[in-house]
C-alpha cells in the first residue's frame, strides 16, 4: 500500500536537497577557483577534458537500466529484484564500458595525458552501479541517502584538493587522482544504505530490463553526448584555454539548477505511481515551479556574472562571461527536461524519446561546426541554449499532447509555491 507523506515532509526532503547539492556545488565552486587560478584555462581544460570521458564511460555503461527502473518499480513484489540487479549490471556493464572507452578515445580521439584518462576510467564501474543504485534510493523516497551520496562525493573531491592547494602541491594529476576516488565515494554509502534484504537478483528481470534499457539507451547517450560534446569540439577547434573558459562559466550557472533539481528528485516517487492522472498533475505542477525557479536563479546568476566571474577566478576568465549569458537560457530548458521524460517513460515509447534526444544532438554538432570557429566559447554556449530549449519544448509539446494539457497550464502561477509550502498537502508515494 502506498504511504501518504504530507507536504511539510516533501518540504523537509526538498530543502534536505537543496542543501547536500548546495555544499557539493559552494566546494566545486571553491576549488574551481583555485584550480583555475592554479592550472590556467589549459590545465582546467586537460582536466575538463578527461573528466567529462569518464563521465561518458558511465553514461554508456548505465544503459539506461535507471530507466527501467522506473518503468517497472509500480510492481511493488520486483523492488528487491530491481535493486540487486541495479548492483550487479551496474559492475559489470561498467567494466565493459570502461575497457571500450578507452580504446575508442585512444584511437580517435587526441587526449591528452591518457596515462591520467587511464586512472580516470578506474571509477566507471562503481560509477555505474552507484547510479542505479541512487534511482532505487529516490524510487523508496530515501532521499536522504541519495544526499548523503552527493556530499560524500564533494568531500572526497574537493578536500584534498584545498589541502593540496594549500600545500602548493596541486597538478592535473592530483586532481584527477581525486576525481576518482570522488566516483566512487557514493556506490559505498549506497550499498551500505540499502542493505543486503533489501536485493535480490533476478536473471529473468535483468533479461527483461536489459531489453527495455536498449530500447531507452540511444535517446540518452545521445542527450548525454548533446551535453559534452561542445567541450571536446571546443577541444578539437580551438584550444583547451577555450574549454576552459566555457566550462568555468557552465560551472558558475550550475548553482541555478539546485532547486528545480531537488523538487525533480523529491517528486519521483509520485510520478511512479499506478494512478496516471496523479502523475500526470504532479508533473505539470513541477514543470511550472521548476521554469519558475530556474529563470530566477539563472537569471540572478547571469547579471551578477560579469563581476564575480573576474573578481572569483581571475583576470585570465572574463572571457567566461559572454558564453555563460548566452548559457543562461539552455540551462532553464534543462531544468524542465528531466521531470517531464520520468512521466513520458510511462508512455513507453523509447523510440520516440530517441529521436527527440537524437534530432537535438544533431542541431547542436551542426551549430557548433558554424559558430565555434567564428567566436569559439560563445559559439558553444549558443549551439547549447538552443538545442537545449528546442529538446525541451519538443517533450514538453509530447507531454502536453498526449495528456491533454492546454500549453498555458504550464506556465508558472504564484500560487505554486505557495501549494509547495503549505504543511497540509498530502503527498502520495509507494512504500
Amino acid at each position: 500500500m502506498p504511504g501518504v507523506l504530507n507536504g511539510s515532509t516533501a518540504l523537509k526532503r526538498a530543502v534536505q536537497t537543496m542543501a547536500s547539492h548546495l555544499v557539493r556545488l559552494t566546494l566545486a565552486a571553491l576549488t574551481g577557483i583555485l584550480i583555475a587560478r592554479t592550472l590556467q584555462p589549459e590545465g582546467r581544460g586537460v582536466y575538463a577534458m578527461i573528466a567529462t570521458t569518464g563521465g561518458i564511460a558511465i553514461v554508456l555503461g548505465n544503459l539506461s537500466i535507471g530507466r527501467s527502473q522506473i518503468a517497472l518499480w509500480p510492481d511493488p513484489a520486483r523492488h528487491r529484484a530491481l535493486t540487486g540487479n541495479g548492483l550487479l549490471l551496474g559492475l559489470l556493464l561498467g567494466v565493459v564500458s570502461a575497457l571500450v572507452t578507452l580504446a575508442a578515445v585512444t584511437a580517435l580521439v587526441p587526449v591528452p595525458a591518457p596515462h591520467l584518462l587511464v586512472v580516470a576510467l578506474l571509477a566507471v564501474p562503481f560509477g555505474v552501479a552507484a547510479v542505479n543504485l541512487n534511482g532505487i534510493a529516490l524510487l523508496r523516497s530515501r532521499s536522504d541517502l541519495a544526499n548523503r551520496g552527493v556530499v560524500a562525493t564533494a568531500l572526497v573531491l574537493n578536500l584534498p584538493i584545498l589541502v593540496l592547494s594549500a600545500a602548493g602541491g596541486l597538478t592535473v594529476a592530483a586532481v584527477i587522482v581525486c576525481w576518482t576516488l570522488a566516483i566512487t565515494a557514493p556506490f559505498w554509502l549506497l550499498l551500505a544504505g540499502l542493505g543486503p534484504r533489501a536485493m535480490r537478483v533476478e536473471a529473468a528481470l535483468a533479461r527483461r530490463q536489459l531489453a527495455l534499457s536498449c530500447r531507452y539507451h540511444p535517446g540518452l547517450v545521445a542527450f548525454h553526448l548533446l551535453l559534452s560534446a561542445d567541450i571536446f569540439l571546443l577541444g578539437a577547434l580551438t584550444s583547451p584555454a577555450e574549454v576552459g573558459l566555457y566550462t568555468v562559466g557552465t560551472a558558475f550557472l550550475t548553482f541555478s539548477r539546485v532547486p528545480a533539481d531537488a523538487v525533480t528528485q523529491v517528486v519521483l516517487p509520485r510520478q511512479t505511481v499506478v494512478d496516471g492522472a496523479d502523475a500526470r498533475d504532479v508533473t505539470v505542477r513541477v514543470l511550472r515551479l521548476n521554469l519558475a525557479l530556474s529563470a530566477l536563479f539563472a537569471g540572478a546568476l547571469a547579471a551578477v556574472s560579469p563581476v564575480l566571474v573576474p573578481l572569483l577566478y581571475g583576470a585570465a576568465f572574463t572571457g567566461s562571461v559572454t558564453p555563460l549569458l548566452l548559457l543562461a537560457p539552455g540551462m532553464v530548458a534543462l531544468s524542465l527536461l528531466r521531470p517531464v521524460e520520468q512521466y513520458l517513460i510511462r508512455l513507453e515509447r523509447p523510440t520516440t524519446m530517441t529521436v527527440i534526444a537524437a534530432g537535438a544532438l544533431a542541431l547542436d554538432l551542426a551549430l557548433n561546426a558554424v559558430l565555434i570557429p567564428r567566436w569559439g566559447a560563445a559559439g558553444a554556449a549558443l549551439a547549447a541554449s538552443v538545442s537545449y530549449t528546442a529538446m525541451a519544448a519538443t517533450e514538453i509539446a509530447w507531454f502536453a499532447t498526449r495528456t491533454s494539457t492546454p500549453l498555458r497550464a504550464l506556465l508558472p502561477r504564484p500560487s505554486d509555491l505557495k501549494a509547495a509550502l503549505r504543511p497540509t498537502t498530502p503527498i502520495t508515494t509507494p512504500p
